[in-house]
């Protein structure tokens, strides 16, 4: 091949890279503009959960919050590396989050483990460069207008979720309660930004 041909190739090449990238950049603007909205709600600890919740309030995906048995005493603990996956791949424009704090009657084990829970939201927030907003259990629970501390209050947060009845699936499991809490955090941080 002559040095002109190869040139020609390099020139050619280089210009489908071009097309491909701003192909992608044109698929990433249309992604944005359809996930524009979307806010993730945290029920944190390692028995918490995650929810997207699109602009109009409707859950598009929930998960169990992701963790390891990695933990001093085997216990567990959020896995960082596949919250920043899912945080990453869910794309959003805010996380709202449960802000959470020792309490009286739990130990110091317990207060801990939530503790280094917000730490590593925070975290990988922070290395996504997602904007992050806590909101303190009563606040959230205000916002939406359900009565804090009630009793059979996992139940309730289950039966509340009945508002997406086309998303039953997501909270149909007795643990879903986290789930629900997670969805019903991302509600209430839409609708408290909605007042702002």
């Amino acid at each position: 091949m002559s040095p002109s041909s190869k040139n020609a190739a390099a020139g050619g090449d280089r210009g489908l890279k071009l097309l491909r990238l701003a192909a992608e950049r044109s698929e990433d603007r249309q992604l944005a503009l359809r996930v524009q909205g979307n806010v993730i709600g945290i029920d944190l600890g390692v028995v918490g959960a995650l929810a997207l919740v699109s602009r109009d309030g409707d859950p598009v995906h929930v998960a169990d919050m992701p963790v390891l048995r990695d933990g001093s005493g085997g216990r567990f603990a959020v896995n960082a590396p596949l919250l920043a996956e899912r945080l990453a791949r869910w794309h959003t424009r805010e996380v709202v989050c449960e802000f959470v704090g020792a309490r009286p009657k739990e130990g110091a084990v317990r207060t801990f483990s939530f503790g280094r829970s917000c730490d590593v939201i925070q975290g990988e927030r922070t290395a996504l460069g997602l904007p992050v907003r806590f909101l303190t259990a009563p606040a959230w629970k205000r916002a939406i207008v359900l009565r804090a501390g009630c009793e059979g209050a996992k139940d309730a947060a289950r039966s509340e979720a009945t508002r997406w009845p086309d998303k039953a699936g997501l909270f149909a499991r007795v643990r879903d309660d986290d789930r629900a809490d997670a969805a019903r955090i991302a509600v209430a941080g839409l609708m408290r930004q909605d007042r702002q």
